[in-house]
C-alpha cells in the first residue's frame, strides 16, 4: 500500500472517531437505558425461538452499553441472562463464570431480587452437573432471598427445581411436598407454564409412591396444560411420563404410543436445537476472513514483484515479527485461560463459603430464638419453685426442714443465675447488648463491690485490699452496671479460689488524652493458681479449670466469657497472669470519660410515707392461665396485706375491668386465647389511666418496644425478688392515692 493510501484511511478513521464521539456525546442516560432494555426484550424474544446466539450477541451489546454508563445493576442482570444462554447452548463453563461475575455485581449493588435468580440459576447449573447438595444449597439461599424481598410470586419456580432435584435423589416423599407448595402457589399467581410441570413431576412423584391413579390424573392435567399454551419441553416430559406410568400399569399399548410420541417430539426438538446451534455462520465467517487473507497476500505478493530488494527485506522482517507476536498471543491466550480456570475455581469457593455464611447465621438466629423460648419456658417453673420456697420459709417450718427449703432456695435461686447467664452470653454474641452511660463515682462504685462481696471473703478468711491512684479523679461517664457486672465476677471468682489468703483490688491511670483516660484494673489473689494450659481456654463459655474444680467449687463456667464480652464492648482489653499454686492476677484496661462530679439535691426521706398508705379499699387483678403461679402472687399479696381477683385469660380481663375499677393489674404475657399484650392494648382504648404491670417470663430485652407500644406502666420480670415487686407495687399504688397523715 502506497503512503498517500495510508494517510487517506487515517483521515477517515480520525473522521469516523470524531462523528461517533458527537453522537455517544448525544446520546443521554435515558436513551441508552432503553437501548439496553430493547436488546434485551429483543433476546428474550430470540431465545424463546431457539435462535441462543443472536440472543446471545444481544445480551453482550446491552452488557457493553450497561458498563459505559456504569449501570452495575443492569451488568448484573444481563450476566444472568446470559449465564441462561450460555446454559442452554452447553457452555456450563462459562455459564459459571457468568453467574459469579452477575454475584458479585448484585451483591455490591445490593440487588437482592436478582441476585435471588441468580443463585436460583446457579442451583439449575449444579444440578445438571448431578452436583446435587451444592444445588439445594444455591436453592434455598435463593429462597431465602424471595422471602427476605416479599417476591413470593418466584418461589414456585425455586421450589420445583427443589422437587426436581429429590426425584434424582429417589427422595419422593419431600418431593411430593415440594411440589405441593409449587402447585399451590403457581395456582395463586397464575404460572400456568410452572403449573403444568409441577403437575408432570407430581405424576412421577405419586407413580413412585404407589398411587396409580393420582399419578395418571395429574400427569394428564399437566400435559393438557402444557399442550393449550404449546410448551413444548414440557410436553416432551409429560409424553414420557405418562409412558413409564402406562408402562406400570402394564397398559403396553397406551405406554408404546406415548413413547412414540416423546421419541418423535425429542427428535424435532433436537433438529431445532442443532440447526439453531449449528456453526454454520462461524465456518461462514472463517471462510470469508481466509479469503480475504488469500487476496490480501496476493496483493501483497504482486507489490512485493514490482518493489525493491529492500521491501522484500522489510516483508521478510515484517512477517517474522508477526509470527513472533502470534506466539506470543498464543502463550498469553493460554496462560489467560488457565488464569481463568483458577479465577472460576476462587469465585466458585467464594460463593459455597458466602452460602456457608449466610447458613451460619440462620443457625444463629435459630440458635437465639430457641434460647429465648426456652428461658420463657424454665423461668416459669422456677416462678412456681422460688415462690413456694420463700412462702414455706415465712409459714415458720419445722426446725429439720428450714435446711432442706434453704437448700431448695440455693438450688433455685443458682438455677436463675445459670439462664440469666446463659441469655447474657447469648445477648453478647448477637451484639443486642447496648451501653447506657451515666455519671458516677468510680472510687465509690468499686468501694461499694468489695463491700458487697466483703462477707463471702470473711466465709473463706480472706482480706480485701483496695488501692486508687492518686492521680485519677473519681467522677467519669460510663455504664457503671456492666462495670459492676465485670467486677463482681472477677472478684468473686478470686475470693472462691482463695482461702486463708489475700485479694488486692488496684485501680492506675495508664494514660490521658484531654478527657479520657485508659485505666488499669487488677484483679489479684494468692489462691490456688490456673495451669498453662487452661489459661488459653479460661474465656471461652463453659471453660473451667478442670471437672474436679467444678466439683469441689462449683459455678457454671460462663462468668469469665461473660466480662470478656463486656470489657469488648467498654472497648477495652483483658488478660491474665497465673501460677499454678501461687495466685492469679486479672487486668483489664478500658477508656472512661472523666466528668465534674454534678451537684445533687436529696429530697428529705420519710421513712413512714409507705405505712402511711389506706390499702383497705385496693382492688388488684391477677392474670395469670398457670393456677400454682396465681395461687403463689395471691399468698405473696396477701402477705402485704393486699387481696386481689383472678383470671385465668385475656377474656375474661377485659371484661373484669370494664366491670370493677382496679388500681393496679399484674397482666401474664402467654395466655390462651388472646395474649396479655392484646387485652392491655384493648383496655388502653377504654382506660388509660388504670395501673398495668406485665408479669413476664420473656426476654424483656427484646420484647421492650412491644410493651412500650402495648401500654404497659412497668415490668416484673419472673421470678422475682419479693423486696423488688414490694417497692414497684408500693410506687404505683402510692402515685394513686394521697398519704394520709398517721395519728
Amino acid at each position: 500500500m502506497s503512503q498517500s493510501n495510508y494517510y487517506i484511511v487515517a483521515f477517515f478513521v480520525l473522521i469516523s472517531s470524531a462523528l461517533f464521539s458527537q453522537n455517544a456525546a448525544d446520546d443521554d442516560i435515558d436513551i441508552l437505558q432503553m437501548r439496553i432494555q430493547n436488546y434485551i426484550s429483543q433476546s428474550g424474544f430470540e431465545t424463546e425461538r431457539g435462535d441462543y446466539y443472536n440472543a446471545k450477541d444481544n445480551l453482550e451489546k446491552a452488557l457493553v452499553i450497561a458498563s459505559n454508563i456504569g449501570d452495575k445493576k443492569s451488568e448484573g442482570s444481563i450476566h444472568t441472562k446470559i449465564a441462561k444462554v450460555q446454559f442452554i447452548v452447553e457452555e456450563p463453563e462459562s455459564a459459571l463464570i457468568s453467574l459469579t461475575k452477575a454475584a458479585e455485581l448484585q451483591r455490591e449493588t445490593n440487588d437482592y431480587a436478582n441476585l435471588a435468580i441468580t443463585y436460583n440459576v446457579r442451583g439449575i447449573l449444579h444440578t445438571s452437573k448431578k452436583e446435587y447438595q451444592v444445588a439445594l444449597d444455591y436453592f434455598n439461599s435463593a429462597k431465602t432471598k424471595f422471602e427476605e424481598e416479599g417476591l413470593e410470586r418466584f418461589i414456585a419456580d425455586v421450589n420445583l427445581n427443589e422437587a426436581k432435584v429429590y426425584i434424582e435423589l429417589e427422595d419422593y416423599k419431600i418431593a411430593k411436598a415440594k411440589l405441593e407448595k409449587t402447585i399451590i402457589l403457581t395456582k395463586k399467581y397464575n404460572q400456568v407454564g410452572l403449573l403444568s410441570s409441577a403437575l408432570i413431576n407430581s405424576g412421577k412423584v405419586h407413580q413412585k409412591l404407589g398411587n396409580q391413579e393420582l399419578a395418571l390424573s395429574m400427569a394428564k392435567e399437566g400435559l393438557e396444560l402444557a399442550e393449550r399454551n404449546s410448551i413444548y419441553e414440557y410436553i416432551n416430559d409429560g409424553y414420557l411420563t405418562l409412558s413409564e406410568i402406562y408402562q406400570e400399569n402394564e397398559d403396553y399399548k397406551l405406554a408404546n404410543q406415548y413413547l412414540k410420541k416423546h421419541i418423535q417430539l425429542s427428535d424435532s426438538l433436537l433438529d431445532i436445537k442443532r440447526e439453531n446451534l449449528s456453526p454454520e455462520k462461524k465456518s461462514q465467517f472463517i471462510n470469508e476472513y481466509k479469503d480475504s487473507e488469500r487476496k490480501k497476500m496476493a496483493v501483497e505478493l504482486e507489490e512485493a514483484d514490482a518493489s525493491n530488494n529492500l521491501t522484500r527485506i522489510t516483508t521478510i522482517l515484517s512477517i517474522a515479527l508477526i509470527t513472533i507476536l502470534s506466539l506470543l498471543t498464543l502463550s498469553l491466550y493460554k496462560n489467560n485461560n488457565i488464569r481463568l480456570k483458577t479465577n472460576n475455581m476462587l469465585h466458585k469457593k467464594n460463593d459455597e463459603l458466602i452460602v456457608a455464611k449466610e447458613k451460619a447465621e440462620l443457625a444463629s438466629k435459630t440458635k437465639a430464638n430457641f434460647l429465648s423460648t426456652v428461658t420463657h419456658e424454665l423461668r416459669t417453673p422456677l416462678y412456681a419453685v422460688t415462690g413456694l420456697t420463700n412462702m414455706l420459709l415465712d409459714e415458720e417450718p419445722k426446725p429439720d426442714q428450714i435446711s432442706h427449703l434453704k437448700s431448695l432456695k440455693f438450688s433455685g435461686d443458682y438455677l436463675l443465675t445459670f439462664i440469666n447467664d446463659i441469655l447474657q452470653i447469648n445477648k453478647i454474641e448477637a451484639n443486642k447488648v447496648d451501653l447506657d452511660p451515666e455519671i458516677f463515682n468510680l472510687r465509690k462504685k468499686v468501694e461499694n463491690v468489695i463491700s458487697a462481696l466483703s462477707n463471702s471473703a470473711l466465709d473463706n478468711n480472706t482480706k480485701l485490699h483496695y488501692e486508687y491512684d492518686k492521680d485519677l479523679p473519681s467522677t467519669f461517664t460510663a455504664d457503671q452496671l456492666k462495670i459492676s457486672q465485670i467486677l463482681i465476677n472477677l472478684i468473686g471468682n478470686a475470693i472462691k479460689f482463695t482461702k486463708d489468703g489475700d485479694i488486692w483490688v488496684r485501680l492506675k491511670k495508664l494514660n490521658q488524652t484531654d478527657d479520657v483516660f485508659t485505666i488499669r484494673f487488677e484483679i489479684q489473689d494468692n489462691g490456688i493458681g490456673i495451669t498453662k494450659e487452661k489459661q488459653e481456654h479460661m474465656f471461652e463459655s463453659f471453660s473451667q479449670g478442670s471437672i474436679q474444680i467444678n466439683r469441689k467449687y462449683g459455678g457454671t463456667g460462663l462468668g469469665l466469657s461473660i466480662v470478656k464480652g463486656l470489657i469488648e464492648i467498654l472497648k477495652g482489653k483483658i488478660y491474665l497472669k497465673s501460677e499454678l499454686g501461687k495466685g492469679s492476677s486479672f487486668f483489664f484496661e478500658i477508656p472512661l470519660t472523666y466528668s465534674p462530679e454534678p451537684i445533687i439535691t436529696e429530697k428529705p426521706k420519710n421513712p413512714n410515707e409507705i405505712n402511711a398508705l389506706d390499702l383497705t379499699n385496693i382492688k388488684i387483678l391477677v392474670v395469670e392461665d398457670n393456677k400454682i403461679n396465681q395461687m403463689i402472687t395471691r399468698k405473696i399479696l396477701n402477705k402485704m396485706s393486699l387481696y386481689c381477683d383472678v383470671v385465668d385469660n385475656g377474656e375474661d380481663a377485659v371484661e373484669r375491668v370494664k366491670e370493677v375499677q382496679y388500681d393496679v393489674v399484674l397482666m401474664d404475657i402467654h395466655m390462651p386465647g388472646i395474649s396479655g399484650l392484646e387485652a392491655t392494648k384493648i383496655i388502653r382504648t377504654f382506660d388509660k389511666e388504670l395501673t398495668i404491670f406485665a408479669l413476664t417470663a420473656v426476654t424483656l430485652e427484646d420484647k421492650m418496644h412491644e410493651f412500650d407500644e402495648a401500654g404497659f406502666d412497668d415490668i416484673i420480670s419472673k421470678p422475682f425478688k419479693q423486696e423488688d415487686f414490694e417497692k414497684k407495687l408500693f410506687t404505683a399504688l402510692k402515685s394513686n392515692q394521697k398519704p394520709t397523715a398517721s395519728i
